[in-house]
């Protein structure tokens, strides 16, 4: 049977899911891969890995992505293993459900494998331990990507904050911001610093954006650390120094010393492309880590001194989108994500009708169809300044709100991916 394989279920691949299964012709079916039992929500982890009674509520079940009446698509929760240019290698098979080996054969491919997130939100990486940072934590459970792993997660971190006297928050990007000033609110009594490199706050925004929020941390008694970079090896291994009173104490580059019971390194967020750059390393651009694609969004090769002015690729039947993939200034985003989703999916029906193995005469009458380009719109972002207020920027516009909600309005994303909720009950599946 033709397959399009998706690898990844989160806001790229899932909203790609849903344009496939209702586009798709006979014959064809939608194999989605990803590690999680749940698609992870990652938008309110930050809320909920420092707010109690709210964890369930960012996990969804994949079951309603996808549609029921196509029982011959299927949702494998696997690891990868690696990718090439017709299969994925898988960490296991699913006899029972048809796949017969760890090999996975695919006519498409949509990788959206996402990036790797900071540490304290980077739920395969350690175990939240207070005294350490959460990157060098000891692992104290193996995780297996289930819900269950997932709310053990974030009840732990919420413990490792609720135990610090004293927290550092390194990065001040979207998620140091909402984390210092979620701890705040939560944990008013704590002593917060974030130290962000940059003399200016989210630096591709508005400048009102920086300084509302600035002006919101200050309110807060958070401590504001402004251009000075964190010394890396103050935090290495062998390298750890604690103060008379049991803190870390870390560096700057310009040697201010920071001392904390907690360090959150909100930095250093990495595209999970190594697959591709084992497959090819030409696809991988080696600064970055970002795939090179087309506007179609299409897998490609980085440009050379020797390339055509019209950019072709040697992987029509791959493609990259999410914070995978270097999409043409895109901010790293799940909205940004979704639409790069929306249209690999759409260029794949177009090339399967171009292709003429639709059985639809009207159909193939369009296969000559040229396929859509992806063009992302102005930056855009929400970002909570606590419980109830945040900043947000569309349209080039900057304002601020006071009517959010403890948990982020989660069930809206429960809706998307097709539940509904009636009652917070109802998000324990």
């Amino acid at each position: 049977m033709k397959t399009v394989v998706v690898l990844g279920g989160a806001y790229a691949g899932a909203r790609a899911v849903q344009i496939l299964s209702k586009g798709l012709p006979e014959g064809w079916r939608i194999i989605l891969v990803d590690r999680n039992t749940h698609i992870n929500h990652v938008y309110v982890f930050p809320r909920l890995a420092v707010l109690p009674g709210h964890e369930h509520k960012g996990f969804v079940p994949f079951d309603k992505l996808l549609t029921p009446t196509r029982d011959r698509d299927l949702c494998l929760h696997a690891l990868v293993q690696s990718v090439h240019s017709s299969y994925v290698v898988l960490d296991r098979s699913f006899p029972d459900r048809g796949i017969l080996t760890s090999e996975l054969q695919y006519d498409y491919l949509i990788y959206a494998l996402g990036s790797r997130l900071p540490a304290p939100l980077d739920l395969w990486g350690s175990h939240p331990q207070s005294g350490k940072t959460l990157k060098d934590a000891e692992v104290l459970k193996p995780y297996t990507g289930t819900k269950q792993d997932g709310v053990a997660w974030l009840k732990a971190h919420q413990e490792v904050i609720k135990n610090s006297e004293s927290i550092l928050v390194v990065g001040g990007g979207a998620l140091g911001i909402q984390f210092a000033t979620d701890i705040y609110a939560i944990h008013p009594g704590k002593d917060i610093t974030l130290l962000h490199s940059r003399h200016r706050l989210l630096p591709r925004f508005d400048e009102k954006m920086h300084t509302e929020i600035l002006d919101t941390l200050i309110a807060c008694n958070i401590q504001v650390i402004l251009g000075e970079r964190l010394d890396t090896r103050s935090v290495l291994e062998g390298r750890t120094k604690f103060n008379g009173r049991g803190q870390r104490v870390i560096k700057t580059l310009q040697g201010r010393e920071v001392a904390a019971d907690l360090i959150l390194l909100c930095t250093g967020q990495k595209p999970n492309t190594h697959f591709l750059s084992e497959m090819d390393p030409r696809c991988v651009n080696p600064h970055d880590g970002l795939a090179h694609v087309l506007r179609t969004m299409q897998l490609g090769t980085l440009p050379t001194s020797h390339s055509k002015e019209v950019e072709t690729t040697p992987y029509p039947n791959i493609f990259v989108v999410g914070d995978a993939a270097d999409a043409f200034g895109a901010i790293p985003a799940g909205h940004t994500a979704y639409y790069q989703g929306e249209v690999a999916a759409r260029n794949i029906l177009r090339l399967i009708r171009r292709s003429g193995l639709s059985q639809n005469k009207e159909e193939n009458s369009s296969e000559e169809e040229p396929l859509e380009d992806y063009m992302p719109g102005l930056p855009a972002i929400k970002i909570s300044l606590g419980l109830t207020k945040s900043a947000y920027q569309a349209n080039g516009v900057v304002r601020t709100s006071d009517d959010g909600v403890p948990d982020l309005n989660a069930a809206a994303i429960w809706a998307f991916f097709g539940y509904e909720v009636e009652k917070d009950e109802d998000m324990y599946a």
